[in-house]
Parts: structure tokens; sequence; C-alpha cells
């Protein structure tokens, strides 16, 4: 399913990146408040590895202390008034070591669809199981209308409402159902199992639009920074993409930029204790200087990817939607070419709403890739449908990942067919 990437050569002499307090200053608009240093702070004990949720807080707060075989522990840079010192690469845990030798391919593609070597474990069903139980509301909706019944108009009237209700919009279903009614005549189909299985096929090519692998491995470090609205999993879904990427031998370092939300640094020191992966951070303060120490930090540590996060903010909210674009710039600031991907994480259950977000997150930053969460919720599953087709002013930005649980694996990379399987309710392939 993966090919895996070599070890990167060491970069040409570069130019030296503008300090940080430049980078700000340059990047800020005219009217905007000087941003003021921010003194080192003090990260919190790193919490065990095995444990779950958040390490508590506060003066009551138990000790903790890891045990004895726990896994390495994060190696943590606080970043404080100036630029990021160099710092000596982190060494890799074990299973780092095994890299491919020169000859391999010098990409990891994060795409299920190529390869069938990504495997989830056989205890947790395979994955378009999962995500046919997460899209079962819907499955039901449209996959029952196809029992016990003829093929003829009141069939498609049916259709045309089921598909209306599972959010998939007025545009693409209108669509869908143009090409369904023409295939039912050029082919004379007369089963209503043969017409679901022919709305699964113009399903799956209607979505495929959607449809890329996330390649690492283009730039060295490659920058993502990440946004999206409060409450729609992008923190999580950052852990989630940092176990992802340690699997393919890649080696992450994460940035809470998130500085506003209460514990949501905590949130993330935590999940990089879990994956073994760095973490630039500091209390309060400015996001973008945040934004700008990760990517020195990760060109300083010979990283192959620096997930970058960012406070979620509701597109309404315009000064708020100002500071996601200073911090785009002052990345930039930092490497020219960066962010080299903007992600923006939606929540499956908003359903057309999920519209306005990427139409809005998209004119501010230009986004390159959705991250589509909570699909094992209420979400109906149609707004995939909705965006494919460009409703209500969308650009099809392309879907990298879509999640339907809270475990390590239930992040996997968006492929058409298994999503138009799991939104009819058709027979189960059985995949990892």
């Amino acid at each position: 399913m993966f090919s895996f990437f070599k070890r990167k050569k060491a970069p040409a002499p570069q130019e030296a990146a503008p300090g940080r307090d430049e980078a700000l200053g340059a990047a800020a608009s005219p009217d905007a408040p000087e941003v003021a240093p921010v003194a080192p702070t003090e990260l919190p004990d790193t919490w065990p590895a095995d444990a779950g949720g958040l390490p508590e807080t506060g003066a009551d707060a138990p000790a903790h202390e890891a045990p004895a075989a726990a896994a390495e522990p994060v190696s943590e840079f606080v970043s404080g008034a100036g630029p990021a010192p160099a710092a000596a690469p982190v060494q890799p845990p074990d299973a780092w070591s095994d890299r491919p030798d020169e000859t391999a391919d010098p990409l990891v593609r994060l795409d299920r669809a190529a390869s069938a070597e990504a495997a989830v474990p056989a205890s947790s069903g395979s994955w378009l199981g999962r995500l046919r139980r997460g899209l079962s509301r819907t499955g039901q909706s449209l996959g029952g209308l196809f029992t016990g019944v003829k093929v003829d108009e009141a069939l498609f009237e049916e259709l045309e409402t089921a598909l209306i209700m599972a959010d998939a919009g007025v545009e693409a279903t209108e669509k869908l159902l143009e090409q369904l009614r023409a295939r039912v005549r050029r082919q004379r189909i007369e089963r209503p199992e043969a017409v679901r299985a022919a709305l699964r096929d113009i399903l799956a090519e209607h979505l495929k639009v959607l449809e890329k692998p996330f390649v690492v491995g283009e730039a060295a470090p490659m920058v993502v920074m990440i946004a999206g609205v409060n409450g729609a999993g992008k923190t999580t879904s950052i852990g989630k993409l940092a176990h992802a990427l340690r699997e393919r031998q890649a080696s992450v370092l994460l940035a809470a930029g998130d500085t506003f939300r209460a514990a949501a640094r905590e949130q993330l020191v935590a999940w990089g204790a879990r994956n073994g992966v760095t973490v630039i951070a500091q209390e309060g303060g400015d996001p973008a200087a945040v934004a700008f120490d990760a990517v020195n930090a990760g060109r300083a540590r010979s990283a192959d990817v620096v997930l970058v996060d960012t406070a979620g903010r509701l597109p309404t909210q315009l000064h708020l939607m100002e500071e996601l674009k200073k911090i785009k710039r002052v990345i930039g600031k930092a490497d020219p070419a960066a962010p080299h991907e903007i992600l923006l994480v939606v929540d499956g259950n908003t359903g057309q709403n999920a519209l306005a977000q990427i139409r809005a997150f998209d004119a501010a930053l230009g986004l390159t890739g959705l991250v589509v969460t909570k699909l094992d919720g209420t979400a109906k599953g149609g707004t995939l449908a909705a965006v494919a087709a460009g409703s209500q002013g969308v650009r099809p930005v392309p879907v990298y990942w879509i999640g339907v649980g809270e475990g390590m694996q239930d992040l996997q990379p968006f492929v058409a067919a298994e999503f138009a399987d799991a939104l009819l309710g058709g027979p189960e392939t059985d995949r990892a």
C-alpha cells in the first residue's frame, strides 16, 4: 500500500532565515499590535505514552510517573523570545532504523488505493466495515430503497429525496440522477439491485475528483498548516496523522500553535508523548511565533514533516481569520516555499454547513486538502458529493483523510469507491 522514501541527503546551504521578530513584524498588518516577546516556560512532565486522555493539571492534580517500560520520552523545546536555537537531530526510536536503501522510492504516498501494505489490526474489523457502520444511517436510508421495488420513476423520486436528505445537495443530486437515468435506459436495467450497483459506480466516479494521495518527501521539511473550527477534532486528527506518518517511517515534529484554547497545548503534548515525537510549544503568546520556531526547529532536526496546529475559529470571526493569514505569512518568512499543505479539518456531522466553512477558509488561506472527521456519529456523508459537485461556489478541494472513530487507526486515506460502497449500503468488501 505504501512506498517508502530514502533518507534525505543534506540540503544545500540556504540563506539564513530572518529572525522570528523580524518575520512577525514583516508579516503583520500596519495596524496590528506589536507582539511582545514571551519568556520561555517549563513544559509539564512527560505524560506516559500508554495513558489514556490528558494529564490532569492544577494544584490538586496527582503526581504521575512514567512506568519503567515507558516509551522514549518526548523531546520538547520551548520557544522563547529569540529565534529557535540549532539543535542536534533527535535520535529516532528503533522503529525508524529500518529505512529502505538508497534505491527506494524517495516519496511516501499515504494512499490506500495505491497499495495494500498498510493494515488495520484484525481485532478492529475491516476499515470498510467500520466506515459502513459510521454511515449506516445514510446506508440504510438509500440502500433500503432498492428492496422489493420496480425500476420506475417512483424509485428515482425516492432516490432524489434520500440523496438530498443525506446532505448531497440539489446540484449533486440532479447530476447523479441524470447519469443514473441515462445508464438505466442505455443498459435496459430492470433489477433494483443492478440500479444500486450502477448508482454506486456513478457516485464513485463523481467522488473521484476528491481522491488524492498525500505525498511526503518533496520538501525538507514539509510544513503542513492545519485549521478548523472549534470542536471539529483538529488537534486529535493531528495526533492520528502523526501516528500514520510515523508508521510510514517519516520523522514528525508538532507545533502547538493553538495558544488560545484551554488545554490545547497540553493535549498536543500528550499526543506527542503517545507517538514519540517532538512538540514545539509555549504557554500563551503569539501562535505565529510558535509556527516560525517550529519550521526552524524542523530544519535543524532534519524532520520530514512539521504539523502546525492553529486555534479553532468560525469563518465569521474576521479578526481571527486575519490571524490565520498572519500565521501563513510568518511560516513563509521561515521557509519561502511553506506552508506546503494547508488542511481544513471538517466535522462530518455539520452537513451543508461544511460548505460554508470550506468556502471561507479556502478564500482566506487557499486550502490544499480536507480532513473529514466524526463519520461514526450522526454524519450523513452526502456532503462530500456536494463538495465534488462544486455546490454553493465551493471548490472541489481534495479529501486526504476521513475519520470514523477515536482510535489511532481510525483516520484513513479517502478512497472514492469505498466511500460510495458505504454510503449506499452495498455489499461489504473485506479490506484492511
